[in-house]
């Protein structure tokens, strides 16, 4: 069993919901900031090392064919299964095969989610089963799961109320084992996925990150924001923005915080390039009594008040108030806050960065999928595996700023496609 190095895309289907708008043009073709939704799909999947791409095409397929072409303008592979309209997206799998790898991603041309094929193909090949889904939590569902991360139930009706995951549209498939499924050349593929489900053949990855869909009108226009380059930079509060306070105490009053003017001056510097930032921060001294909420409050508020007279937009602050014994999914190093904050904020945690001084800092962006810059000692990283490395180390914030714009103007750029 290897890593994926290609992926099917389903691109046949009318898009009816998306009516007068796939009338003369297929659905994954529906632009998103002057884009093809379709090319956001591959240019992820590009970011993640798939160039080699086969689209199953079917309504109006000439528009992607026209617009891809055999991919090479982009740096990509694309081969095509044309079919008629009326194929079920089992037939246009079975029609396929002979173009299809052994083990390969299968991808829906109507959702978009950040993910780490690494983690997911590691996921896939420790469970060993013939598929791996993406799902997520949401109600009404299609899954139902066991203990064991293995879906005990697939149902596409979503008529049963005690499934409460959906897959979005990501998996990675064993490619005989899966095409033994099929009863008929002809059928529609969610009737295999049942089948694979009743045999106890597909394992489900949980993403805990937000997805979006051009399904209908008004996802399609989040789904549009949402992919749309945002300069926001997630910043941890004590020992970044503000001084520490000594071991075993916290920074409980207003007269207590001490800028660090190397990160202020940093972030004057960032905003005047269009930057806006987030605060995401664990303040146990809360759960422990020895922070008042209220006073916690009025820090915040004069922080934000301060930065703002540098012309320092904070769009929120975002806490966690437990104890580190309370198992929260919020407290650093877990993601929570992250996942918070992408979702009221409408941007992809893969386009930003996390700056922290702590190398659980570095662990919580690992785990929502963006990129950490630390500061501190680099002797200070040793303890922390090569996965979770932060993209750069400073003693001061003010001297990686050339280096945070251009990580974002690459992270951005669509100069490689």
């Amino acid at each position: 069993m290897s890593k994926p190095s290609q992926a099917v895309i389903l691109c046949g289907g009318k898009g009816t919901r998306l009516l007068p708008y796939t009338k003369n043009i297929p659905k994954p073709m529906i632009e998103c900031n002057a884009k093809p939704f379709l090319w956001h799909l591959l240019t992820q999947l590009h970011d993640q090392g798939i160039k080699r791409f086969v689209l199953l095409t079917g309504y109006l397929s000439e528009n992607i064919e026209d617009y891809f072409k055999d991919g090479s303008s982009f740096g990509w592979k694309i081969s095509y299964s044309k079919g008629p309209v009326e194929w079920q997206t089992g037939r246009r799998l079975w029609e396929a095969k002979d173009k299809i790898d052994e083990t390969f991603l299968l991808l829906y041309s109507d959702n978009f989610s950040p993910f780490s094929l690494d983690k997911v193909f590691s996921f896939h090949r420790d469970c060993n089963k013939s598929l791996t889904f993406m799902v997520t939590k949401k109600l009404p569902g299609n899954i139902s799961l066991k203990p064991n991360k293995t879906v005990k139930k697939y149902n596409n009706s979503r008529s049963n109320k005690k499934l409460n995951y959906v897959e979005i549209g990501y998996m990675i498939i064993e490619k005989e084992k899966t095409f033994n499924n099929f009863e008929s050349p002809d059928c529609s593929f969610s009737l295999v996925l049942t089948q694979m489900a009743n045999n106890n053949e597909i394992a489900a990855f949980t993403q805990q990150d937000q997805y979006q869909s051009i399904s209908d009108p008004e996802r399609w226009k989040k789904a549009e924001q949402y992919l749309k380059p945002k300069k926001i930079i997630l910043i941890d509060r004590d020992g970044v923005i503000n001084r520490k306070a000594t071991q075993g105490k916290y920074i409980g009053k207003w007269c207590d915080f001490e800028w660090i003017e190397e990160t202020r001056l940093a972030m004057k510097l960032l905003a005047k390039k269009g930057f806006m930032f987030i605060v995401i921060t664990n303040q146990a001294g809360v759960a422990r009594g020895m922070v008042d909420p209220i006073e916690l409050e009025v820090i915040h508020q004069n922080m934000i008040d301060e930065l703002k007279k540098d012309n320092i937009d904070v769009l929120n602050i975002y806490i966690c108030p437990h104890h580190w014994n309370d198992e929260c999914e919020c407290r650093k190093p877990n993601p929570g806050m992250l996942y918070q904050a992408s979702l009221e904020w409408n941007f992809r945690l893969d386009k930003a960065i996390f700056i922290g001084d702590d190398i659980r800092d570095c662990h919580a962006a690992y785990n929502a999928g963006t990129s950490s810059v630390f500061i501190g000692e680099n002797s200070e990283l040793k303890n922390i595996s090569q996965e979770m490395q932060p993209i750069f180390s400073t003693i001061n914030l003010d001297d990686c700023v050339s280096n945070i714009i251009k990580h974002f103007n690459y992270i951005n750029s669509n100069d490689y496609h």
